[in-house]
């Protein structure tokens, strides 16, 4: 069985490691970008910050910075998902790895960030790194100025793979990511991943599924009361089916949460109360696959939508990446 000592120490050998900062922006392909804004502005108070010909940037309260741009396309999905890293010297470094891996990457521009190293992962997640970018007065103090249910910040993404370990200690060897919690069987597979870099309990989270799919993309929240206000929002605009799962709290990273599906069915969790894992001696949680209190430490049981569906993510070459099955199978006793 797999200790969680084992799991802490990374393998990496490389000699110059990329100082990756944090998650910092999702790009979704979404198929009606009125309906999308309504949703992500109107009801959830995202801020507009850059508005073009058939996109949108947006930011929460507390980013200086884009943090998901909405991007009309004929369908829909995820362009890439994209990280901060400390500085160009960074990207270059990030550069001479992949080459040394025989990992294809180019340069790509976007608005606001003149320089993202973009490439596909070796188990088929699309993500772009970037160092600098333009910075805009937060608007954290601005509260006359915040609407709806006043997200906060961009706090971490999840993805669904087939592979969970496999993709945990990638990040973890060659990018330096470190390992919050994760979920085992009795047999010593990995179900499930937390891994972080900026010292909270996930960037990234991993869980077993077909894929590689976006799980779903989240924002952190003031308060609970806040996750609370969300779902009267919802159900003042006459749109509850949005709503598919919480609010609750997780046994995993115990955070309140709420997971609502956006009109192109792209899933946001709003999600607060977890907690830091700085301490260069932090030992990383496990969890038994047949612990209910896991997924939910109470709340509602779980709709199996929640685990079967993900949004697509596009190839690095163009079309979509393929999902395939996991050799995991199962559902917890706890899905309705």
């Amino acid at each position: 069985m797999t200790s969680s000592t084992s799991l802490s120490r990374s393998g990496r050998t490389d000699v110059q490691t990329p100082n990756t900062i944090r998650i910092a922006h999702g790009i979704f392909y979404v198929t009606d970008l009125a309906a999308s804004r309504y949703f992500y502005v109107d009801l959830l108070g995202l801020n507009v910050l850059h508005e073009t010909e058939g996109a949108l940037y947006l930011r929460a309260n507390e980013d200086r910075e884009w943090t998901l741009k909405l991007e009309l396309a004929p369908e829909a999905g995820v362009k890439h998902l994209a990280y901060r890293v400390g500085t160009d010297a960074d990207l270059e470094a990030l550069a001479a790895f992949l080459d040394a891996q025989g990992i294809p990457w180019r340069w790509e521009t976007e608005l606001d960030r003149p320089r993202l190293l973009r490439f596909q992962d070796p188990y088929g997640v699309p993500v772009a790194f970037y160092a600098q970018s333009v910075k805009h007065p937060w608007l954290l103090q601005d509260y006359h100025l915040h609407r709806g249910a006043g997200l906060q910040r961009i706090d971490h993404i999840n993805v669904m793979t087939p592979d969970v370990e496999g993709v945990m200690r990638w990040y973890m060897d060659h990018l330096g990511f470190r390992l919050s919690e994760y979920t085992e069987d009795d047999h010593g597979r990995i179900w499930a991943a937390w891994i972080q870099r900026r010292g909270s309990v996930h960037d990234l989270a991993l869980t077993n599924g077909t894929g590689p799919r976006l799980h779903h993309f989240a924002y952190w929240m003031p308060d609970m009361q806040s996750i609370i206000r969300t779902c009267d929002i919802l159900a003042g605009a006459r749109m509850p089916e949005h709503i598919e799962r919480g609010p609750g709290r997780h046994g995993v990273s115990n955070a309140f949460f709420l997971y609502i599906r956006d009109p192109d069915g792209h899933r946001i969790e709003l999600y607060t109360c977890d907690y830091l894992t700085v301490d260069p001696d932090f030992e990383p949680i496990r969890w038994s696959l047949n612990d209910p209190r896991r997924q939910t430490l109470w709340g509602a049981k779980t709709p199996r939508s929640w685990f079967e569906e993900g949004s697509l993510l596009e190839a690095f070459d163009g079309g979509w990446v393929q999902p395939r099955e996991s050799d995991l199978k199962g559902l917890p006793v706890h899905v309705i």
